[in-house]
Order: structure tokens, then C-alpha cells, then sequence
């Protein structure tokens, strides 16, 4: 795709990079006899900070965990974590500083779309991976590039496959969506608008909000009087809570459906018990302290007692990402390079974990190791799973 390579050359000219200032040995690996350099970007001072600081939790979490086991192979995991406040021009200059000071192998885990493209030029022009970030856009595999790979449901295919389940499953009859006005907004009204196209139907009201936007209820009332009985949600966090808690207000009380970007636990601990009822799709479970699984409230603990503060999903997103960084490095063996490491990644099946995670699968011509998601639904202010992965 040219929107990442015309985004990367924008962040480049206004951060005042040149691309000579870039240039690194291309055979630096980031691996010593002793040691493995791996890093990430997080958004850890800007409006994603809560996310960010729990990936970099999530993730570091593991490689302690590896690293007091004596590491892999005999090498010590150096774990460098940087921030960009969401900003892919301050993501930019992190991934600059990581490749050419930190001597990085891998980066693992980075979040943000916007955020990862800009990374990407920089990367891969010194044979850098990017394995497994926290965004569900379809960049982060499409067009195959070698150095990249991701493991997140694309939201595309979330509401593409999502959507007839709404009808099928929930009886749903009449759609409405209303959707944030950028590339992840426009990914899931896509989604949606191609599932409904399969099951031949289509939206009876479509509404936008721009970035920000804080008030809701001139789009709630559009949508209200389509007598819509499901709305498919472009929204994150906070326009989440604010559309649901809008139409409760009104006396509107539709089935409300929305992507991963919605299944977060922040959702029914900032909107409360109106957000009882939400659907969202999802991969990875939220992690709860009395969770059915041993293993689940067993490292609920750990965490707890390790940062001194509750785990939440991304907490998850960044162990299992990490986890499977390890998986492939350890399989891969003492002769690890980037080469090795991608040929094991493409070659290696990652069972189902204790989060409820599906089987992440890779090869020399896919790159997105899982296109499934489960249906999970807000019931008692919490989030419980109505369905395994969804096949069709």
C-alpha cells in the first residue's frame, strides 16, 4: 500500500530527518553472545497512556519471567521501552533512536496504526522486524513484506463475518452505524457495509463523529428515528460510552455492536451498568481476578503483586505477544538472525493459551497468523464470551 510509505516520508520531512540519517550497518542484528535486544512503542503520556502502560506491564512481565529462567539459549532478554505520546512523528524518532542506539533485533508489540507505519520505512530498511502489533488495521500484513507480521483480527473481517451473526444469532433487522471519521472508522463501516451486502442488506442510517467529538446526540437521534433495532459502533473508548449513554438517556435501548477497539474492561468501568448489553468482537479475553481459569487468577496475581495495580486486557495483548516472541526465538535456536527467526515464525502453529487466544498460525505467504474473532457481550458490568471463534 502507498498510504504507509506517503505517511512515513511526511513524518520523516517534518521531524527533520533526512534519509541519510538513518543509516545503520546493515548486518547489526541487535544479538550478542550474551544478550537479545528487543523493543517496543507505547503510548505512555498521550489519550492511549492506559493501554500503553499495560502492554509495556504485559510484556515485561514475560521477559522477567524468561529472563530469571536464564533467558533463551543463554541469552539475556534487554527489554528497551519507548514513548510516543501517539504521535507517529514521536514514534518515528523512538524507532530511530532504538535501531541506532539500542541495536535493536525486533520491536514487538508497538500500538497504534498510525504509529507503526511511520516506524516502518525505518525498520525495514535496516532489516528490522515488526512482529505483532496492537492494531487490528490490515497495514500491519497487507502488502506481504518479510519484516512484518501481526496477530490481531483484522476489524474489517471482526464485522464482516460479526454482522450476519447479528442477524442469525440476535435477530437483528434493521442497522444503523455510526462510525469516528478516519481510516479505523472507515475499516469497520466497510466491514459492516460487505456483511450486510452478504446477507443482502444494507445500513437504513449512517452517521460520523470527527476525532474528539464528545457530543453525541445529534447522531443518536438521526439513528433513532431510522428505528434501527442494532448499531454497529466505529468507537473507541470514550465515544463508546458516550453513544450507549446518550441513547439510554433518549430511551433507546438497541443492540449495540462494536470491534475490539470497544472490548476493553475500561468500557464497563467508566460508562457503568448502561453499558450492560454491548456486543463487541474480541480474541483475547479480558483477564478478571476470580476468572474461571487457575492460571488466569494465578497470573492475575502475580501482576497484581509485581506493578502493584490490577491487570487489564492490553495487560494480556502484551504478554501474549511477548510470549510468542519468546516461543519462536527459543525454537528457533542458539543461531538466532532474522533470517532463522522468520523462517521458525513461518513455519510454527502457537496453541490456544490461557487467555482464551486462538491458534496463530504464519507462513512464507501469510503474515496475519489469525483472521477469527469470538463475540463477547457486557453482562453484570462485565465481559463474557457468547461464542468461540466465528467460522463464517
Amino acid at each position: 500500500m502507498k498510504r504507509y510509505t506517503k505517511l512515513a516520508a511526511a513524518v520523516l520531512a517534518a521531524a527533520g530527518v533526512g534519509a541519510g540519517a538513518t543509516a545503520l550497518a546493515a548486518e547489526q542484528m541487535g544479538i550478542t553472545k550474551n544478550e537479545i535486544v528487543i523493543g517496543t512503542i507505547q503510548d505512555l503520556s498521550g489519550p492511549l497512556a492506559g493501554f500503553g502502560k499495560a502492554l509495556r506491564f504485559g510484556m515485561q512481565m514475560r521477559v522477567d519471567e524468561v529472563n530469571e529462567q536464564g533467558g533463551i539459549n543463554g541469552r539475556k532478554i534487554k527489554f528497551v521501552a519507548e514513548d510516543s505520546g501517539y504521535d507517529p512523528k514521536k514514534g518515528l524518532l523512538a524507532a530511530q533512536k532504538m535501531v541506532q542506539q539500542d541495536k535493536l533485533f525486533a520491536m514487538v508489540g508497538t500500538i497504534g496504526t498510525a504509529v507503526n507505519l511511520a516506524t516502518f520505512p525505518t525498520l525495514f530498511d535496516k532489516g528490522v522486524m515488526n512482529l505483532f502489533p496492537l492494531t487490528a488495521a490490515r497495514e500491519m500484513y497487507e502488502p506481504l513484506h518479510k519484516l512484518k507480521f501481526s496477530f490481531a483480527a483484522p476489524y474489517y473481517n471482526q464485522m464482516r463475518k460479526g454482522i450476519p451473526w447479528m442477524v442469525k444469532e440476535r435477530g437483528a433487522k434493521k442497522f444503523c452505524v455510526i462510525y469516528q471519521d478516519d481510516d479505523f472508522g472507515t475499516e469497520v463501516l466497510k466491514g459492516a457495509e460487505d456483511g450486510l451486502k452478504d446477507i443482502n442488506m444494507s445500513f437504513a442510517e449512517k452517521t460520523s463523529f470527527k476525532r474528539g467529538a464528545t457530543d453525541f446526540s445529534a447522531q443518536v437521534s438521526k439513528m433513532k428515528a431510522a428505528g434501527c433495532d442494532t448499531v454497529v459502533l466505529g468507537t473507541i473508548i470514550r465515544e463508546t460510552i458516550g453513544t450507549i449513554g446518550t441513547a439510554r438517556k433518549m430511551g433507546w435501548n438497541p443492540n449495540f455492536v462494536g470491534s475490539s477497539a470497544a472490548y476493553t474492561d475500561l468500557i464497563h468501568k467508566l460508562g457503568g451498568k448502561a453499558m450492560d448489553g454491548l456486543y463487541a468482537f474480541h480474541q483475547v479475553a479480558v483477564p478478571y481476578a476470580d476468572d474461571s481459569s487457575k492460571n488466569v487468577r494465578d497470573w492475575f496475581a502475580s501482576y497484581k503483586a509485581k506493578f502493584k495495580e490490577d491487570p487489564g486486557l492490553f495487560s494480556a495483548y502484551g504478554y501474549v505477544a511477548m510470549d510468542m516472541f519468546m516461543q519462536t526465538a527459543k525454537k528457533t535456536g542458539p543461531k538466532l538472525t532474522t533470517d532463522n527467526f522468520i523462517k521458525t515464525l513461518e513455519s510454527t502453529t502457537f496453541s490456544r493459551d490461557m487467555f482464551g487466544s486462538p491458534e496463530y498460525k504464519f507462513g512464507p505467504k501469510q503474515h496475519l497468523g489469525n483472521d477469527k474473532s469470538k463475540v463477547g457481550q457486557i453482562q453484570n458490568s462485565r465481559w463474557v464470551a457468547v461464542t468461540d471463534y466465528l467460522t463464517q
